[in-house]
């Protein structure tokens, strides 16, 4: 506990130091983004952020843009986005500057908080991951998101730390008030789930959230599924949805400030802020599990570790039993290794001033939403990392925008199962009815020549 004590305290004080840099810092980025940059003005009016890549973007309210490849699925999802009261210009709230945006959403609790009901998945590993399900409190007039009556499940995946945010938290609510069944996924040792192996879930490895969403289904086989990571989290969810393809079970998702160059990144390192704070949480959370982790992990090094990539690979490639190179690490870990395969319609959902992401030009795999029909990319200029936050009571707007295109993704599924029923109903029809005239010839004329018919039929086909 002293040393626990002891790193929590440090922990505070370098946040306490980052708030008093945020003036500095938000010169820092505001000399960053002049012309040349992705942002060329915050007053340019009636479109998106002024890029390089605007060849298919479509303008959205708020100065937010589109960016995806054009399609029938595109066209609904962009009517629901424009639709959108939640992308409407209001009065900037007083804490719309990137970093403060972004330390609100890290630190800042909510108030009051979901009530929540964890279970303790046991995977075939005998490892533990956590799910709590958000039960209450239970609002008046929820609406229900399904024509079946049954409400969907929505899952919802943490930052790659662990940390529980004021945002996720806040979409838990406004999502059971809209009717959905929300569940956070917790990783081995994080966020009190008990750490029984010495296995942590390496960045971007889906194996124990294959085994959950196996749970879930099983617990809820009717319902729709829906799945929302934050941030660094997003790299465990697009992997999933890469491995597992059509198989994935999930009818949408979406990424809130997605880390997509998640090799990239860590090279790159974060803002010294940044990278300090995270990394201090990190050897915090695992400093309870120094023992056990004394077999495999060099931990000695480890909580010496001066970045964030240091930690990560001292944490997952130099192990002690089976240790790999960087580059291996990588090959198994990146999110977009899969891509290709993924069959689940993903909106990410960014901001050009994202102090912790970067500048989306350099950041942002632009090929990817103008090639893959899948992937939509919903770009803004202000909202921080994860942040996108209005003016209080009222909640952050990228949740309002990601459940209207769950609820646009449902409502256009729906009606091309519907297209398709009618089609199917068509096409028996006339079958029938084609084999009811055929038969009447046949009973009106029995000297019919039956080479005939065949010749008329293989005609047809041709």
């Amino acid at each position: 506990m002293p040393l626990w004590g002891a790193a929590l305290a440090l922990f505070l004080g370098a946040l306490a130091l980052l708030l008093l840099l945020v003036p500095r810092l938000v010169r820092t980025v505001g000399a960053r983004t002049q012309p040349g940059a992705l942002i060329q003005n915050d007053e340019v009016d009636g479109g998106g952020p002024e890029d390089q890549f605007s060849d298919r973007r479509e303008s959205l309210p708020g100065g937010c843009s589109l960016l995806c490849k054009p399609s029938a699925l595109a066209q609904c999802l962009l009517r629901a986005l424009r639709r959108s009261a939640a992308l409407e210009p209001g009065p900037r709230p007083w804490l719309s500057g990137p970093h403060l945006q972004t330390l609100c959403h890290f630190v800042l609790p909510v108030a009051p908080g979901p009530e929540l009901a964890r279970e303790y998945l046991q995977l075939a590993d005998d490892g533990l991951v956590a799910l709590d399900w958000v039960v209450g409190p239970c609002a008046r007039g929820r609406r229900v998101t399904s024509a079946g009556g049954l409400p969907a499940v929505l899952l919802v995946i943490p930052n790659a730390w662990g940390r529980l945010t004021r945002n996720v938290l806040g979409l838990c609510l406004l999502a059971l008030e809209r009717g959905y069944y929300p569940v956070i996924f917790h990783r081995r040792g994080h966020h009190g789930c008990p750490l029984v192996s010495p296995r942590l879930q390496p960045f971007g490895d889906p194996s124990d959230l294959k085994e959950a969403v196996t749970y879930i289904r099983f617990r809820h086989p009717a319902a729709p599924l829906f799945a929302v990571s934050e941030g660094s989290g997003s790299a465990l969810l697009l992997s999933y949805l890469g491995e597992c393809g059509s198989s994935s079970y999930m009818t949408g998702a979406a990424c809130i400030s997605p880390v997509l160059r998640c090799r990239e990144w860590f090279e790159a390192g974060l803002p010294w802020p940044y990278e300090r704070g995270f990394l201090l949480y990190q050897k915090i959370a695992l400093s309870r599990y120094a023992t056990a982790l004394e077999d495999t992990v060099d931990t000695s090094k480890l909580f010496k570790s001066r970045s964030l990539r240091e930690f990560e690979e001292t944490l997952f490639c130099h192990t002690k039993s089976f240790p790999i190179s960087w580059d291996t690490y990588w090959d198994r870990n990146d999110p977009l290794r899969d891509v290709d395969e993924a069959a689940v319609p993903v909106l990410c959902i960014c901001s050009a001033d994202d102090p912790v992401s970067g500048p989306p030009d350099h950041t942002l795999p632009t090929e990817l939403f103008h090639s893959n029909p899948y992937f939509f990319l919903l770009l803004s200029r202000h909202g921080g990392h994860c942040g996108f936050l209005r003016q209080e009571p009222l909640p952050a707007w990228s949740h309002e925008v990601i459940l209207e295109s769950f609820r646009a993704l449902t409502e256009f599924f729906r009606m091309e199962e519907r297209m398709k029923g009618l089609s199917r109903h068509r096409t028996s029809f006339l079958g029938g009815c084609r084999r009811w005239g055929i038969l009447q010839k046949r009973e009106v004329s029995p000297s019919s020549n039956l080479e005939e018919i065949f010749s008329w039929k293989r005609s047809y086909t041709r």
